[in-house]
């Protein structure tokens, strides 16, 4: 199929796609990019966020926590630490998610607390943004 690129997202648990995508909207730790055919070599944290690979036959988005995406000029492979199929996320995923990140926040050495706290901040506009 022309134009497209193949994505693979996969957690520790298992491989949780793979789809040839049109594009795929990625949550980086330095900002949000796209992905299409022809990008350039790029490798990238991922913040968490909605990771979503459009394709002809629709969209799947999921809630990643973390993680890192492999951006090539044929294929984005994405690692993440976790991720959740949107349509399978609940309030209570979320709020685990949130609560996990503030225990962590709290313990963090002081040179960490910062990039703590913004992961923190980051799931809880998740949370706003499944919310609606």
């Amino acid at each position: 199929m022309a134009n497209t690129l193949q994505f693979d997202l996969v957690s520790p648990e298992r491989k949780l796609a793979s789809v040839q995508a049109t594009e795929v909207q990625i949550p980086g730790t330095d900002g949000d990019l796209t992905a299409m055919e022809g990008h350039a070599a790029t490798i990238t944290t991922l913040r968490p966020g909605i990771l979503k690979a459009i394709s002809p036959q629709g969209t799947v988005a999921f809630a990643v926590t973390g993680g890192f995406a492999e951006i090539t000029a044929t294929g984005v492979t994405v690692l993440a630490e976790r991720a959740v199929a949107v349509e399978d996320m609940s309030g209570t995923v979320v709020d685990d998610m949130v609560r996990e990140a503030r225990d962590l926040a709290a313990i963090a050495p002081d040179d960490q607390k910062a990039a703590a706290e913004k992961i923190v901040n980051d799931l809880l506009a998740l949370r706003q943004s499944i919310a609606h």
